[in-house]
C-alpha cells in the first residue's frame, strides 16, 4: 500500500500531520485552541521560543501510524528529528499529540500535553532535551510526564545495533521470536499457546469448545527468523507494514520470556503510542487481544504499574 511522501520542512519546522478524515475532511479536535501560538501563513509559531509547526492535510494519511512515518520521510532532504501526529485520539479522545521519532529509534512515540507541544519541541529541537528522556519520562498512557502512573517494565531506550527487515503484512496479531539461545524452551511456550500449523499460525486449531474464556487463547502468525534476533520494541513500529488493514499487535518473546515465572511476552503498542510496551504472562495476551479487538478495553489497561500488583495476578 503506497502512502504519499511527506513534504520537506524548512529548515527549524516541524509537521503536523493530519491523520483523522471525514468525508475527506481533515478533523483537528480542538488542538490548535489547546496548542495556542499565533499564525504567520501555513504555519502555526507556538511556545515562548517561537518553534514553527506546519499543519499538513492529506487523506492518504487517514489511519496513519507513528510506526510508518519514517518511510514517508522526503527524499530530497536531510530527514527532520521529529515529526508529530493529530490522530484520532487527539481528535475524539482528547489526547496530547503524538510525536514521533525519525532520528534515535524512528518509529516510536510518546504523547505531549498540547499546552507544553512548542516548550517540548524547542528543548528537542535545540538539544536541551533527547527523545529518550520522553521515553523514559512517559506514563503508562505514553503521556510524558503524565499522571497515569510509571510503567513498571519501560521501553528500553538503548540505541539500535542493526537494521532489521519488514514483518509479515498481516491484520492479525504477530508473535515475532527475539530470543534464539532456547530452543526447547521456545516449543514449549508454542505448545502452551496451542501449538503452529504449517501455515505458521499458533493457536489457530483451538477446539472452540476447550476455551477458556478467562484466558483467551492467543491466535497469531509466528515470526521464527533470526533475522529478528534482539529486535526492540521501540524499534517494532517501523518495521511493521502498512497494510489495508493495520496489524493489530505485535508480541515480542524475548529473553523475560524464557528466564521469567509465566513465560512473560512483552506486547508493543502500534497504535495510540508507538513502541510502547505491555509484559504479561504469557496465558492473558490472547486475552489482550481479544479485548482490545472489540474495543472493551485500552492499551494503556495492561501496561503494569511500577510498585503496584497488577490487576491480572489474581486471575
Amino acid at each position: 500500500m503506497s502512502l504519499p511522501k511527506l513534504p520537506q520542512p524548512e529548515p527549524g519546522e516541524v509537521l503536523l500531520v493530519c491523520t483523522c478524515y471525514e468525508d475527506g475532511m481533515a478533523l483537528w479536535g480542538g488542538l490548535f485552541d489547546e496548542i495556542g501560538g499565533r499564525r504567520e501563513g501555513d504555519v502555526l509559531v507556538v511556545g515562548r521560543n517561537g518553534v514553527r509547526v506546519r499543519p499538513i492535510e492529506d487523506t492518504g494519511w487517514d489511519f496513519l501510524h507513528g510506526g510508518n512515518v519514517p518511510a514517508l520521510a522526503a527524499d530530497d532532504g536531510p530527514v527532520p528529528p521529529i515529526v508529530v501526529l493529530a490522530d484520532i485520539p487527539v481528535v475524539y479522545g482528547g489526547d496530547g499529540p503524538l510525536l514521533v521519532d525519525l532520528a534515535a529509534i524512528p518509529g516510536r512515540g510518546v504523547r505531549v500535553p498540547s499546552a507544553r507541544l512548542g516548550e517540548i519541541l524547542a528543548a528537542l529541537l535545540g538539544g536541551a532535551l533527547a527523545f529518550d528522556h520522553l521515553v523514559r519520562n512517559m506514563d503508562v498512557c505514553g503521556m510524558y510526564q503524565g499522571d497515569g502512573g510509571r510503567p513498571a517494565f519501560p521501553a528500553p531506550t538503548a540505541p539500535p545495533h542493526r537494521s532489521f527487515p519488514a514483518l509479515p503484512s498481516t491484520a492479525a496479531v504477530l508473535l515475532v521470536r527475539t530470543f534464539f539461545d532456547d530452543e526447547e524452551g521456545w516449543r514449549t511456550l508454542l505448545d502452551e499457546l496451542g501449538g503452529a500449523d504449517e501455515d505458521g499460525w499458533g493457536g489457530a486449531d483451538l477446539d472452540s469448545d476447550e476455551i477458556d474464556v478467562e484466558h483467551y487463547p492467543l491466535t497469531a502468525l509466528v515470526v521464527d527468523d533470526r533475522a529478528f534476533d534482539g529486535l526492540l520494541p521501540g524499534q517494532v513500529p517501523a518495521q511493521v507494514p502498512p497494510p489495508k488493514e493495520h496489524t493489530a499487535l505485535v508480541v515480542i518473546a524475548d529473553a523475560r520470556t524464557f528466564a521469567e515465572p509465566g513465560r512473560p511476552l512483552t506486547v508493543v503498542d502500534l497504535h495510540d503510542t508507538p513502541g510502547q510496551t505491555a509484559v504479561l504472562p504469557c496465558r492473558m495476551v490472547g486475552s489482550m487481544a481479544c479485548n482490545l479487538e472489540i474495543s472493551n478495553m485500552d492499551f494503556y489497561e495492561f501496561v503494569a504499574v511500577e510498585d503496584t500488583q497488577p490487576w491480572w495476578d489474581g486471575s
